[in-house]
């Protein structure tokens, strides 16, 4: 695959230009007994001058979403069972609820960059930071300190920052109805 690959990239058709010019030289009389060594040194040249291949870093939506939704799921799950407070899992529950509803929908979540964004940050870096940190503290710091009532506002803060991306990223869909709403009373 990766001879096929490089037989159709540019590198080797500018190498095989190159290359070209060095046997035009060798029949003009210009390149002398060292031909092969000017054939392959232009087809070198030919191929470290062409531009690199593009690298395309897109990856299939519903992939991509289900990486995420995995992720989530994990943290929820993990979280379960951990040294945190009663309180936190079923507020980790409702934010990881609002996220699995743009997860549902991976075109159109591709299609929002705002909101791909915003769910990679909380799945990837917010949320399993919140709870991370928490658990980093031993039991006895964290009860002296108050950090139970701390990653409580800190999963509330991360909810409320859910349900404005999710209010975004929705938002089309609750226009269409309300004009279908419209469209039916008319008729």
């Amino acid at each position: 695959m990766a001879i096929s690959r490089y037989l159709a990239s540019w590198k080797n058709l500018a190498g095989c230009a190159g290359g070209l010019i060095g046997l035009g030289l060798h029949l003009a009389g210009l390149a002398g007994s060292y031909w092969l060594l000017v054939v392959a040194g232009l087809y070198g040249v030919g191929a470290l001058a062409a531009p690199p291949e593009r690298i395309t870093l897109v990856t299939d939506p519903e992939e991509e979403a289900g990486a995420l939704r995995s992720e989530l799921d994990a943290l929820v799950d993990r979280v379960g069972g951990l040294r945190v407070p009663a309180e936190a899992v079923p507020r980790l529950a409702e934010v990881a609820e609002v996220l699995r509803g743009m997860l549902d929908r991976p075109r159109e979540l591709r299609a929002d960059p705002d909101a791909l964004h915003a769910v990679t940050r909380l799945v990837g870096t917010d949320l399993p930071l919140s709870v991370q940190s928490y658990l980093n503290l031993p039991w006895w710091y964290a009860a002296a300190r108050g950090s139970g009532a701390e990653l409580l506002r800190q999963l509330d803060l991360l909810h409320a920052d859910a349900i404005s991306a999710a209010e975004r990223f929705h938002a089309a869909d609750a226009q269409r109805q309300a004009d279908h709403t419209r469209y039916l009373e008319d008729r």
